[in-house]
């Protein structure tokens, strides 16, 4: 049998081996903690307080950010609603804070039932997921085999953060569509669809802050054609802004203190550098991190969106925002999908480039495919150990959460210099 049968099938059966770990091994741990410790679980989908608020708002004008919404929230996520009396309670309280615009991309959904709101989106996340994946390859202008494209929807799909992504219905992976739409017009020569496409994005502004200021830069090295993409999206957010004041008044202020209690609540605040350097020394290099990104966005700003600069300008870039965002969540790492592209991409020139360059690629592997590993692992064990004792080992899969996106920035970062050295 070809090479190609054994990829595509060890492709498959890593990422079978994510979601029945995921199933199997990491929810029914969940579940066993849950009873023990009296923790509620309701539906435990982040689309319920979204999707809840927009139909409060848009039926009934009740402000989606109040108190009295989010106690409604917390009856459809845990059951019932938090009790600060508990010591056992989530933190987290689910409330309502996103940019109020996010209700008019759920308005048809507010008649519906929540439960076929729920399967329809997951049905809808899934299909954009596997579509980024051909989208992110335009935009890169990577050409690949018909097997390799296969092969990276394969790996997206049954990668953890997607596979936690799905199960929590998390807007995350609509954002990361969103911005693969995005570029991929960029790419087309669509300019002013993609600044529409990147406000749209805008619902989780953290997400895509960073894209938004490294694009605005790159457009002034060619300001007559890139300046649609600038003006579709400072009047694609005009409107979404100006809509949401029409809908809720005086929104702005609501949603700013909202994600300041948010950061409060759920101890948030914190980056993957927040986590490994110290906060004082994570926020001091997150912003050294920045001010390098816009210095390289300002000196490639006459590049072309078809060279393969800009490429390593865009993972660059979703990779320092992976570093610096105040959020550690896995399902972020969605973002990462392009700059791994990029590094396979150029994994040759990588590779002859030295011992560093080799130490890092085979690190960030490691990283990256010790989550596959270890699921795997476990739901093997299964066939031979009881459930409750694999169910102990569930945090095996994650323990490389943290590397992976620091791993990644560091091979981005050493990536450049061997695409350079080998021009």
């Amino acid at each position: 049998m070809s090479s190609r049968f054994y990829s595509v099938f060890a492709a498959v059966l890593m990422a079978a081996a994510m979601w029945i770990w995921a199933q199997k091994i990491l929810i029914a741990h969940q579940q066993v903690q849950a009873t023990a410790r009296e923790i509620p679980r309701g539906n435990l989908s982040d689309l319920y307080p979204r999707w809840l608020g927009a139909r409060e708002l848009l039926l009934r004008g009740r402000d989606p950010y109040g108190p009295d919404i989010t106690r409604e929230i917390q009856t459809g996520y845990y059951g019932r609603p938090l009790d600060a009396t508990r010591p056992n309670d989530p933190k987290d309280q689910q409330a309502f804070a996103y940019p109020v615009y996010v209700v008019f991309f759920l308005a048809p959904t507010v008649r519906l039932p929540f439960p076929l709101v729920q399967r329809v989106f997951l049905g809808l996340l899934v299909v954009l997921t596997a579509a980024s994946i051909p989208m992110w390859l335009r935009a890169l202008g990577w050409r690949t085999s018909s097997v390799g494209k296969f092969l990276w929807i394969v790996l997206a799909l049954g990668c953890f953060p997607a596979v936690q992504g799905f199960k929590l219905q998390q807007l995350t992976l609509l954002v990361a569509g969103l911005l693969a739409a995005a570029f991929s017009a960029l790419a087309s020569g669509y300019f002013a669809a993609a600044g529409i496409l990147l406000a749209l994005a805008s619902i989780k502004p953290q997400l895509v802050a960073l894209p938004v200021v490294v694009l605005c830069v790159w457009s002034l090295g060619n300001w007559r054609e890139r300046r649609r993409l600038v003006l579709g999206l400072g009047l694609t957010m005009l409107l979404l802004c100006a809509g949401g004041e029409v809908v809720l008044p005086g929104w702005i202020g609501k949603f700013r203190t909202a994600s300041r209690a948010y950061l409060q609540y759920t101890g948030g605040g914190t980056s993957v550098l927040d986590v490994e350097l110290t906060p004082t020394w994570g926020r001091l290099v997150a912003g050294i991190l920045v001010a390098v990104l816009v210095y390289f966005a300002w000196r490639l700003r006459q590049t072309p969106v078809e060279s393969r600069e800009f490429g390593w300008l865009v993972g660059l870039t979703l990779a320092t925002t992976l570093m610096v965002i105040p959020m550690v969540a896995p399902y972020n790492q969605m973002l990462l999908v392009p700059v791994f592209m990029v590094v396979v991409r150029g994994i040759r020139p990588l590779w002859r480039a030295g011992g560093l360059p080799r130490f890092f690629v085979v690190l960030t592997a490691l990283s990256v495919f010790w989550p596959w590993v270890m699921a795997a692992a476990l739901v093997a064990a299964l066939l031979v150990v009881p459930a409750p004792m694999v169910q102990r080992a569930w945090v095996l899969p994650v323990l490389s959460n943290f590397a992976i996106p620091t791993l990644t920035l560091g091979l981005v970062l050493i990536g450049w210099k061997a695409m350079r050295d080998s021009e």
